[in-house]
């Protein structure tokens, strides 16, 4: 699952990779993106450009808006065969650009921890993302976009059984390709992340509040040591399904 990210700096991401496009106008920094919010996404136009399209997917067909609230995740084992995602599979994909995400750890007792996830290197990098337009009766359109998951690694396994799909860096041109596109080719892409080369640190629970978006969502809790991958591949996720 991934239900809240980070994008401090959108330019370290487009001075990375200068072919794409940044937006016409200065970003401000995002330390808590949450659901139903604008969000800076990749769509695959023919000259990729950075613009900016609400959380939360609205099929082109759906007759209430309200099930983006609902599809804020795509589950990659899935999206060639369900209705809401199969078509944006073939034809709509986006690159969601970020530095971080959250997940919450369940703690004994029930209590829930949030956790900072990122690249060790500190290197911004991009989600796998699928992209529709909606209209509503009058005809304004309506740009929307859901973040795919898949099975989680091993640093994110004791944390959530699912995780976002990180694309490799070397694969932002594949997903990205215009026109329309058989799903085998790009169901390969969907892959866990390499868990070696991130890392995770508990943070300060304001992040909980999808309304606050300051610095203090990513500092870290003391004197929690930051999460390395775990040596076993086979303890399960301590979440549902998301």
């Amino acid at each position: 699952m991934c239900g809240r990210f980070t994008l401090i700096r959108l330019s370290d991401f487009t001075d990375l990779f200068p072919w794409i496009l940044p937006p016409e106008l200065r970003t401000p920094p995002r330390y808590n993106i949450a659901p139903s919010q604008p969000a800076a996404v990749v769509p695959n136009q023919p000259q990729p450009r950075v613009e900016f399209y609400r959380w939360g997917l609205i099929p082109s067909w759906a007759a209430d808006p309200a099930i983006g609230n609902r599809m804020i995740n795509a589950r990659a084992e899935s999206l060639a065969r369900k209705p809401s995602f199969r078509t944006a599979l073939r034809r709509r994909r986006c690159l969601v650009p970020a530095d971080g995400f959250f997940e919450w750890r369940r703690e004994p007792g029930g209590a829930k921890t949030p956790i900072y996830v990122r690249l060790r290197s500190g290197r911004p990098f991009a989600f796998a993302g699928l992209w529709d337009e909606w209209h509503d009766p009058d005809g304004a359109p309506l740009r929307t976009f859901t973040i795919i998951t898949t099975d989680p690694n091993d640093l994110l396994r004791p944390i959530h059984n699912r995780m976002p799909v990180i694309l490799r860096e070397e694969d932002y041109r594949a997903w990205l390709a215009p026109g329309e596109r058989e799903p085998s080719a790009l169901l390969e892409l969907l892959r866990p992340y390499p868990a070696e080369a991130m890392c995770a640190q508990a943070v300060s629970r304001v992040v909980n509040n999808p309304a606050h978006d300051a610095p203090d969502c990513i500092e870290p809790t003391a004197p929690a040591a930051p999460l390395r991958p775990r040596r076993s591949s086979t303890e399960p996720g301590l979440f549902g399904d998301g």
